[in-house]
C-alpha cells in the first residue's frame, strides 16, 4: 500500500538537504545553482500537491503518481548526499582522500550530469501530466467504537477489576462533595475501552442516572456533540448550530439533574469549548474514552479520574484466546501449544479475538498448529485479505493514519528497525531520527526529536516500558499487533529491508536491520550497499555486512548488539564521511585514529564497548555533542592542538557522560573548555591525588557557575567517589545551578553547594549510611521534585510540615526499614511514593493519608503479604484510591541513575509477568495475586 504521506515527509527532507548544498555554496559545474533552485521551487508545489489530495482537494495545479515520484526523490537524495560525501572527501588530507575503497568515487562532472537529468526528469513529468497525479487511499473513517459494543457480557475475559475500580468512581461517596466527576478511559486502539465503557453505561450504578446519553466523539466537532446529547435527552426542537447557544440549552436542560453521560472515542481538545454546558453542582458523571493521553489529562483535569488500559495478563491472555479459538466440542481436547500466537497478540483484547476467530477457522485445535501460522501468516498483512482480520487491519490502518503528520509517521517506522520484543532506549531512537534527519531543528524548536517523541506518547501509540523519577520514558517499544503492522508497512514502501532469516535480498535498500538473522560468511550476498543509511545489528552482523567498503552514505551505524563485531572492522569504518551517530559493542577495546575523518558525527556511543582510553582526536571531532562510555584520555593528552581546538569555542559536546579521574592528566583539565556541556558524569578511582581532586573541583565550579541571566537549562551532573574523599565537594561555592544532581560515596553530611543550588529539581543520593544532619537539610530544598535516596540504612529524623513543597516523587531503596517519620503537611503535593526495601513491615512510619495527592505507592516485589494487605488497606481508605505496584527493587549502580517501571505502562504490570498493581476497591483482595519481582531494564 502506498502512502503519499510518508512521500511527502521524504521530500520536505529532500529540500533541507537542498538548502544545505546552497547554504554550503557546493558548485559542481556552471549552472549548478540554478539547477538546485528549480527542484527547491518544484519539489514544494508536489508537496502541497499530495498534501492537498491527502485533503481531498482535487483542484491542485500539480499530479504525479507516487511510485514515479518516489524514485525520483530517492534518486535525488541519492545524488545529494554523493555531493555532501563528495565534498566531505576534500576537506580530508590528501593522504585519505585515495584509500582503498570497494566503490569508484564518481567525479564532479558525473554528480553534475546527475543533477541535471533530474531537473530533465522532472520538467518531462510536467510536459507529460498538466497536473500531478497521486494515488492515495481514503483515510479511514473507522471509529474506534464502531464494533467494539457489540460484545456479549459473557465472551468479557479480564474486566472485573477494572470495572470495579471505575464502579467506584461512578458511585456517590459517602461525605464527598455534590459536583460533577470527569472520568477519563485511555489507551492505546483495540484494549476495549469502549466495551468497559458499555459495561459502566448499563451497570446498576449507571442506571440510577435521571439523564442518560452515549454519544461518539469521534469527529471531532464541539457543535455536533452538543447537538446529539441533546436529541439522546429527547430535547429534538434543536433550532441552532452555534456552540455557544447549544452549551445554554444543554446547561439548562440539564440544572439540577443527576445525569450520566459517555463521550466515546474523543479525538480533539473538545472539553473547554463544551465544559460550560455541564453543571457542576450536581453529583453527576461523563465519562470519556480517548486515545489521546492529553484529551484525558484535559477533561480530568479539575476533581476528574484518569483509567489508564492495560494489556490482558498471560493468564486472561489465553482464557480469552481459546474462548475465541476453541469450539465448546473440543474444550476436553489436548490443545496445541498457544505461546507463540499470545505472545503476538501481546496482551491485546481485539488481537486475541480476531486471531481466535482465525484460528477456529482453520480448524483449531485439530487443524494447523500456533507455531505454523504464527511462521507462515503474517495477521497483520496490508493485503491479506481474509475478512476474519478485516477489523483488525482497519483498527490499525486508522491508527496509524492519525499519526498528526507525516515527518511523525516516519520516526513511527523507524521502530521496525528494533525487534519487537526489544525495548528500545527514548535517546537513542530520538538521536537516530536526527542522525537520519527526518527532523530538523529550527528556531521554533530547538529539539523536535524530543516534540515528535512525546506526540507518540501522546497518542499511545508506543508503550513507555520505564521511566526515570523524573518522569520521563527511558525505555520503550511498539505495541505487539502494530509493531507488525509497520514492519510490512515499512518493507511494502522500501523504508526498511529487515533481515531475519535471510529469505529476501533486494537489490537496492536505503535501512537494514539484522535481527538474529541467518547469515554466514559464505552466504551469497548480492545487494548494493552502497546507499544505505542505517545499518542496525542485534546477534551476529557476518563478514559481507561488515565490510564497510561497501558502504559510503550510511548516516547511522548502530553496532552495540552486533556480536561479531571487531577492532579491525573500525578502520574502514571511519571512511564514511557522512555518519552521524555511532554505537559500538562489547569487543570493542580500542578506536583507530582515523576516526577524526568522521567530521559530521554527532553520537558516540561507547557504554556497550570496552574503550578504556580514548583517542583525543575523538574530542577534536567538530560536530560531535553526545559522547558516552567510561573511560580517559591517553597521557600527555594535553597537547596543543586539542587545547587549540577547544579555545576556538568549536567545541559543540553538550553529554561528557562519562570520565575517569586518577593520578594522571584528562578530562578535569579540559572540562573548562567546553562551553556547552548539560550532561557530565565522573567516576574519581582511589588513585586520584589531592592535586587532582582540586582540579576537578575547580573543572566542577566552572561547570556549575550560575550566571545572572543564565537560563533553566537542563544542566545535570553525576559524581560517583566511591573510592575517594568527597572533601573536594566542600569547595564548591555559590552561585551555582543545576537541574539534576546525583551523588554517591562516603556522604556524612550534604555539602554546602547542594543547599545554593538555584531551583535544583532532581537528587539522587547514595551512601553506605545518610546521616540525620544531612536528611535535616534536604527540607530546605523547596524547589525539589524528585528525590531518591539510597543507602544501608537512614538515621531517624521527622519531616516537618511544610518541608519540600514541590515534591512529586520520593524514592527510598534501603537495606533496611528506616524510613522517617513525615508530619502531616509535609510533601503536599507528592503523587509517588516509592519503597524499596524486601524487610519492610507493615508501613513503617509512614501514613499516606497525609499525601493528599498520593496517586502510586511501589513495593519492593519481596515485602510480605501482611504487609502488602496492610498497604492496600491503607490505600482503600484513602480518598485518591491510590494503585499499590509491586516490583523488584532497582539496582543502585553507579553507571547511571536508575529508572523505574511505568507500573501503567509496561508490559511486565500489563501481562503480570512480574509486577503486580494490586487492587485498592472496597471488595479487594490478594487472592488472585503472587507478589513475583522483575528486574528494571537499565
Amino acid at each position: 500500500m502506498e502512502d503519499p504521506g510518508l512521500l511527502s515527509a521524504f521530500i520536505d527532507n529532500l529540500l533541507s538537504r537542498l538548502f544545505c548544498l546552497v547554504e554550503e555554496k557546493y558548485n559542481l559545474y556552471k549552472g549548478f545553482e540554478g539547477d538546485v533552485t528549480f527542484l527547491m521551487r518544484e519539489l514544494p508545489m508536489i508537496t502541497s500537491a499530495i498534501d492537498g489530495q491527502l485533503l481531498g482537494q482535487d483542484d491542485h495545479i500539480l499530479r504525479l503518481t507516487v511510485d514515479e515520484l518516489r524514485h525520483i526523490a530517492h534518486e535525488m537524495e541519492n545524488c545529494i548526499d554523493r555531493i555532501m560525501y563528495d565534498a566531505s572527501l576534500d576537506q580530508q588530507p590528501w593522504y585519505c582522500k585515495y584509500v582503498k575503497s570497494g566503490r569508484k568515487r564518481k567525479s564532479r562532472c558525473q554528480l553534475g550530469e546527475e543533477m541535471q537529468r533530474l531537473r530533465c526528469r522532472l520538467e518531462e513529468a510536467l510536459q507529460r501530466q498538466q497536473r500531478y497525479s497521486v494515488s492515495r487511499s481514503s483515510p479511514s473513517q473507522l471509529a474506534e467504537s464502531s464494533s467494539d459494543q457489540h460484545v456479549p457480557r459473557d465472551d468479557l475475559v479480564g474486566i472485573d477489576t477494572a470495572l470495579e475500580e471505575l464502579l467506584e468512581q461512578l458511585a456517590e461517596a459517602e461525605g464527598q462533595p455534590k459536583q460533577l466527576k470527569v472520568i477519563s478511559i485511555v489507551g492505546f486502539c483495540g484494549l476495549g475501552k469502549t466495551i468497559l465503557a458499555r459495561e459502566l453505561y448499563n451497570s446498576e450504578v449507571g442506571k440510577q442516572f435521571e439523564e442518560r446519553a452515549w454519544v461518539s466523539g469521534a469527529h471531532g466537532n464541539p457543535g455536533k456533540l452538543l447537538s446529539d446529547i441533546l436529541c439522546q435527552l429527547h430535547k429534538t426542537d434543536l433550532v441552532t448550530s452555534n456552540v455557544d447557544q447549544l452549551s445554554i440549552d444543554l446547561c439548562n436542560y440539564l440544572n439540577n439533574k443527576r445525569y450520566f453521560i459517555i463521550i466515546d472515542g474523543m479525538v480533539a481538545d473538545q472539553w473547554r469549548i463544551i465544559k460550560s454546558a455541564f453543571p457542576r453542582d450536581v453529583t453527576s458523571r461523563i465519562v470519556v474514552t480517548t486515545k489521546i493521553q492529553s484529551v484525558a489529562n484535559t477533561c480530568s483535569s479539575a476533581n476528574g479520574y484518569i483509567h489508564k488500559m492495560r494489556r490482558l495478563d498471560e493468564k486472561h491472555s489465553k482464557q480469552l484466546f481459546l474462548k475465541n479459538a476453541c469450539p465448546g466440542e473440543y474444550s476436553d481436547y489436548l490443545q496445541p501449544d498457544s505461546a507463540a500466537i499470545l505472545k503476538k497478540c501481546d496482551g491485546q483484547p481485539l488481537a486475541l479475538t480476531t486471531i481466535g476467530h482465525f484460528m477456529r477457522k482453520k480448524s483449531w485445535p485439530t487443524g494447523r498448529d500456533c507455531e505454523d501460522v504464527c511462521s507462515q501468516v503474517h495477521f497483520y498483512d496490508l493485503q491479506s485479505g481474509d475478512d476474519t482480520l478485516d477489523r483488525m487491519h482497519q483498527v490499525l490502518i486508522h491508527d496509524f493514519a492519525s499519526i498528526p503528520s507525516h515527518a511523525l509517521k516516519a520516526c513511527f517506522l523507524y521502530f521496525a528497525m528494533f525487534p519487537s520484543d526489544h525495548p528500545v532506549r527514548a535517546k537513542r531512537l530520538k538521536r537516530q531520527w536526527l542522525a537520519e534527519g527526518f527532523l530538523q531543528p529550527s528556531n521554533l524548536c530547538s529539539d523536535p526529536a524530543a516534540e515528535n517523541f512525546e506526540k507518540l506518547i501522546n497518542q499511545n501509540i508506543i508503550q513507555p516500558v520505564n521511566i526515570s523519577n523524573n518522569t520521563k520514558v527511558k525505555t520503550c517499544k511498539t505495541y505487539g499487533m502494530m509493531h507488525e503492522f509497520i514492519m510490512l508497512k515499512s518493507l511494502c514502501e522500501n523504508f526498511i529491508t529487515l533481515f531475519d532469516g535471510w529469505e529476501h535480498q533486494p537489490k537496492h535498500v536505503r535501512r537494514i536491520s539484522l535481527q538474529n538473522n541467518s547469515i554466514t560468511d559464505g552466504t551469497s550476498f548480492n545487494i548494493d550497499l552502497s546507499l544505505v543509511r542505517s545499518l542496525i545489528v542485534f546477534g551476529k552482523a557476518g563478514k559481507d555486512m561488515l565490510n564497510f567498503n561497501k558502504y559510503q552514505l550510511l548516516r547511522v551505524l548502530d553496532l552495540e548488539d552486533c556480536t561479531d563485531l571487531q577492532n579491525g572492522h573500525l578502520r574502514e569504518a571511519c571512511n564514511l564521511l557522512l555518519l552521524k551517530f555511532l554505537s559500538l559493542g562489547g569487543n570493542v577495546t580500542t578506536l583507530p585514529k582515523e576516526i577524526k575523518q568522521l567530521k559530521l558525527l554527532e553520537t558516540l556511543d561507547l557504554r556497550r564497548a570496552n574503550v578504556n582510553i580514548l583517542p583525543t582526536e575523538v574530542i577534536q571531532l567538530p560536530h560531535l555533542i553526545h559522547l558516552f562510555g567510561k573511560f580517559k584520555l591517553p597521557d600527555k593528552a594535553m597537547q596543543d592542538e586539542v587545547q587549540k581546538f577547544l579555545v576556538s569555542g568549536k567545541c559543540k559536546l553538550q553529554t561528557l557522560a562519562g570520565f575517569l579521574i586518577d593520578e594522571s592528566e584528562g578530562f578535569a583539565e579540559l572540562m573548562g573548555y567546553m562551553k556547552k556541556l548539560r550532561k557530565v558524569k565522573i567516576w574519581c578511582l582511589s588513585s586520584a591525588t589531592s592535586s587532582k581532586l582540586t582540579t576537578l573541583q575547580k573543572a566542577v565550579q566552572e561547570y556549575i557557575h550560575d550566571e545572572k541571566d543564565a537560563s533553566n537549562d537542563p544542566r545535570s551532573l553525576s559524581l560517583h567517589f566511591d573510592g575517594c574523599s568527597e572533601d573536594f565537594l566542600k569547595d564548591l561555592k555559590a552561585p551555582c545551578y543545576l537541574r539534576s544532581l546525583k551523588l554517591q560515596g562516603r556522604l556524612l553530611e550534604l555539602p554546602g553547594f547542594v543547599m545554593a543550588l538555584r531551583r535544583l529539581r532532581e537528587l539522587c543520593l547514595q551512601s553506605t549510611k545518610l546521616t540525620a544532619d544531612l536528611l535535616t537539610a534536604l527540607a530546605n530544598l523547596k524547589y525539589l521534585q524528585y528525590l531518591k535516596l539510597i543507602a544501608d540504612e537512614l538515621d531517624e529524623i521527622t519531616i516537618k510540615d511544610r518541608a519540600l513543597p514541590r515534591l512529586l516523587c520520593l524514592c527510598f531503596v534501603l537495606q533496611r526499614p528506616t524510613f522517617p517519620n513525615i508530619e502531616e503537611g509535609a510533601l503536599p503535593f507528592l503523587e509517588s511514593l516509592q519503597l524499596y526495601c524486601k524487610d519492610l513491615e507493615g508501613i513503617s512510619n509512614i501514613q499516606i493519608k497525609c499525601f493528599k495527592q498520593l496517586r502510586e505507592i511501589t513495593l519492593d516485589g519481596g515485602v510480605t503479604n501482611g504487609t502488602v494487605q496492610n498497604l492496600v488497606r491503607a490505600a482503600k481508605e484513602h480518598p485518591n484510591r491510590p494503585k499499590v505496584i509491586l516490583l523488584k527493587a532497582p539496582d543502585p549502580s553507579p553507571a547511571e541513575v536508575v529508572p523505574r517501571e511505568d507500573p501503567a505502562a509496561s508490559g511486565a504490570t500489563e501481562n503480570g509477568a512480574g509486577t503486580q498493581i494490586l487492587p485498592t476497591g472496597p471488595n479487594a483482595s490478594l487472592t488472585d495475586f503472587s507478589i513475583d519481582s522483575i528486574d528494571s531494564i537499565a
